[in-house]
């Protein structure tokens, strides 16, 4: 397990040995992705993300097995297994060949690149990486779904909700977008330091925010320290995200998500 997991290791364990009860010789190999695989791992904001691969065909009863064990651990400790996060599939929906199981193509990527084996028998060789434009069209949906909508735009025109919030759901929101441009732009995993470090260095709108967030994953701000900026620069920021997305899917033809992204901005105001 990699340098500052506090906690995590166990967690991990834990699963992945209610998986192996519960699959049994279908499970292939778990392995660790995110920040415990790839580095950057924080105890108070960062998710605890796990990988299954199982045996070819999956089943109908995969998706519902997989989901029993994860909602009873959250049920069972919620402190410590509410951050889980499990991504699941067989080589074949992995390869591409075959539809199912929950491996969106970062995670995948990640899976690739960084995941960790924790059990089983290593399942990745010969695996297909997505391709460029697969990286922008899945971040760019989750980035719909996950960031669009009215919930968050009401944190965005409202800072002083989004500390409400938490840290955790503040440094989230802050560095989304930078790790999207980061995979957008170099067709590798944008874990958060390289991302915030990439986005800030190259001094885009909202870049000190963005540096700060980087630093608040590890250091609370102080009361009144976190204000400020995010009512100068985190709509510039999701501004900046939002029209560089719009022109990069007209590029690859996803008219479509960039009309999307096109009214996104007209909700975030004026262009950057």
């Amino acid at each position: 397990m990699p340098r500052s997991d506090e906690g995590a290791g166990p967690v991990l364990g834990a699963a992945v040995r209610a998986y192996e009860d519960a699959l049994g010789e279908r499970l292939v190999a778990a392995y660790a992705l995110g920040s415990l695989a790839h580095g950057g791992f924080s105890p108070a904001v960062s998710d605890v993300d796990l990988g299954l691969v199982l045996a070819d065909p999956l089943l109908p009863a995969d998706g519902d097995a997989i989901g029993q064990v994860a909602t009873g651990l959250a049920a069972a400790d919620p402190g410590r297994y509410g951050r889980l996060s499990v991504f699941w599939g067989s080589r074949a929906t992995l390869a591409g060949t075959e539809g199912g199981g929950r491996f969106p193509a970062l995670d995948r990527l990640d899976l690739l690149h960084h995941g960790l084996l924790l059990s089983g028998s290593e399942a990745r060789a010969g695996l297909p990486e997505p391709s460029r434009a697969e990286l922008l069209v899945t971040g760019a949906e989750f980035a719909l779904d996950g960031l669009g909508g009215d919930d968050v735009l009401a944190l965005l025109l409202r800072p002083e909700a989004l500390l409400a919030e938490g840290i955790r759901r503040v440094t989230k929101l802050v560095l989304f977008p930078p790790r999207f441009l980061y995979t957008a732009e170099t067709g590798l995993v944008g874990a958060n330091d390289a991302a915030a470090r990439r986005y800030a260095d190259a001094a885009r709108p909202g870049a000190r925010l963005v540096a700060a967030a980087r630093d608040w994953r590890t250091r609370a701000p102080a009361p009144g320290e976190a204000l400020a900026p995010l009512e100068q620069e985190l709509l510039p920021l999701y501004r900046a995200f939002v029209g560089d997305h719009r022109v990069r899917l007209l590029a690859v033809g996803r008219d479509d998500l960039a009309a999307r992204f096109d009214a996104w901005q007209s909700r975030l105001g004026a262009r950057p």
